[in-house]
């Protein structure tokens, strides 16, 4: 078999459907994951995308291979997926971070399993295909530096409908192992940068901007971030990305964000409370001592950045008044974003692992297939309130903090949100459609086909 003769798909799965419509993610960014994947794949081979988010995939167009990356929010819907390719005996490979946490699982829907990174064992693969020799299991190892002279193709995000940025990516994996994060498990708590000179080439090939930096940790290695960062100031561009909090205690760092064009971080304050923090094993976040992040906020104002703060709420020291007391900090502080993420037992991580030895889990370990499981629900049983609570004081935080009164309270942040009129139309542009996007992802089901099965149903 030539390469002219494979065709395949690649597929971003969503997350699932609201009680009585389909949800289409008005937020959604570019899955840069799925670009990257086809840079890797021959230029000679047909390749084309399916945004499940906001298209129908298009199963009859004779594909040799579907290729799908799997999340753990998005496993039912991708394994629904795989099944219609499969249907057509499509053959199906599966990869991304859900793979790597329960491939066991993964395996059971799917012709082959990508473990890890990709960049290593793709031609491998596509060969092993044309002999008739497809392996069952893949790993993919961390190149060092990871995606060294690949480049996405970004043409196969043309006409999506995306939000107007650019993803782009420098590091990969985080150097801080929280215990309730999949990143540390999926990266080993470990931490890999790009070759400086294949970001700026990247950032050069494309037409925008505005770039999102999608790193787990952007700022983990300072000098490698630095020497980004001062190749960065002649392009003249605006960005944001994700950071840890100790990035604030450089500000030689501080100042080369800010003079690259640097406009916001999202940051995991996580919680106000320090016994949260300890029990979760955020040290990064009291290096320096902890008085609630009083100085830290400061900073973030001296240097004009505007924050999406991140909370994991539902530890076993969080109580119902200290998860409301981390949204009245947040409007206090007038952060530009705020996500209230109840804490999720992703599989194999640490939490999973503890509160599977305590009995704590909901939805027999498996909340991501369980028919009953709901968007934005507890998964699992706290130690100071009901489930029910926990689900109800996270989606009350998301109101509050999103209501109309407060988005026009928050604006008036003379630093950040009005601190230069580009601040002041990302502001206006963004909080309101992450508004929307609290109220449509609230319950939602997860996969399509109980909604479709129905709609079929009703129209007989």
């Amino acid at each position: 078999m030539e390469n002219k003769d494979i065709k395949i798909a690649l597929i971003k799965p969503t997350i699932g459907t609201k009680l009585h419509s389909l949800y289409v993610d008005e937020g959604r960014m570019e899955p840069l994951q799925l670009g990257v994947l086809g840079g890797l794949i021959p230029n000679d081979i047909e390749i084309k995308m399916f945004d499940d988010r906001m298209e129908k995939i298009k199963y009859d167009e004779n594909f040799n291979i579907a290729m799908i990356t799997v999340e753990t929010y998005t496993a039912r819907r991708a394994y629904e997926i795989a099944a219609e390719f499969k249907k057509r005996n499509t053959t199906v490979i599966m990869g991304g971070m859900h793979a790597k946490l329960i491939p066991e699982e993964v395996l059971e829907h799917c012709d082959c399993i990508i473990l890890g990174d990709a960049e290593e064992i793709i031609d491998t693969l596509i060969e092993d295909y044309k002999k008739s020799n497809l392996q069952r299991i893949y790993y993919g190892q961390i190149t060092t530096p990871p995606q060294k002279g690949i480049f996405p193709r970004r043409e196969l995000f043309k006409n999506k409908g995306y939000l107007p940025l650019s993803l782009i990516q420098f590091s990969r994996g985080c150097i801080y192992n929280c215990n309730y994060c999949a990143v540390s498990q999926y990266f080993n708590q470990k931490h890999y940068c790009r070759n400086i000179s294949d970001v700026i080439k990247e950032i050069e090939m494309q037409d925008k901007k505005f770039l999102f930096f999608v790193d787990d940790n952007f700022t983990a290695n300072k000098p490698k971030v630095k020497e980004l960062l001062k190749a960065l100031i002649p392009l003249k561009i605006n960005w944001v990305s994700q950071g840890s909090i100790d990035m604030l205690y450089d500000d030689e760092l501080m100042e080369l964000i800010v003079k690259s064009g640097g406009m916001g971080f999202i940051i995991g304050f996580e919680s106000i409370n320090e016994a949260s923090l300890d029990y979760m094993g955020k040290k990064v976040n009291k290096l320096h001592g902890f008085n609630k992040y009083k100085w830290e906020v400061e900073r973030l104002r001296y240097w004009g950045l505007q924050t999406w703060a991140a909370f994991t709420i539902g530890h076993d020291t969080d109580t119902i008044e200290s998860i409301k007391a981390t949204c009245e900090f947040a409007l206090q502080n007038k952060f530009t974003f705020a996500a209230y993420n109840i804490l999720m037992p992703y599989p194999n991580t640490q939490l999973y692992k503890q509160l599977k030895e305590e009995n704590r889990l909901l939805y027999n370990g498996k909340w991501w297939l369980s028919d009953d499981y709901r968007f934005n629900n507890a998964a699992f049983i706290p130690k100071n309130m009901t489930p029910d609570e926990l689900t109800q004081v996270g989606f009350y935080c998301r109101k509050e903090f999103n209501k109309p009164s407060s988005l026009l309270y928050r604006m008036y942040e003379p630093r950040t949100n009005m601190a230069t009129f580009k601040k002041f139309i990302t502001y206006w542009l963004y909080t309101p459609l992450f508004r929307k996007e609290v109220y449509k992802k609230q319950g939602m089901l997860f996969g399509l086909n109980r909604y479709l099965e129905g709609k079929k149903y009703a129209e007989r």
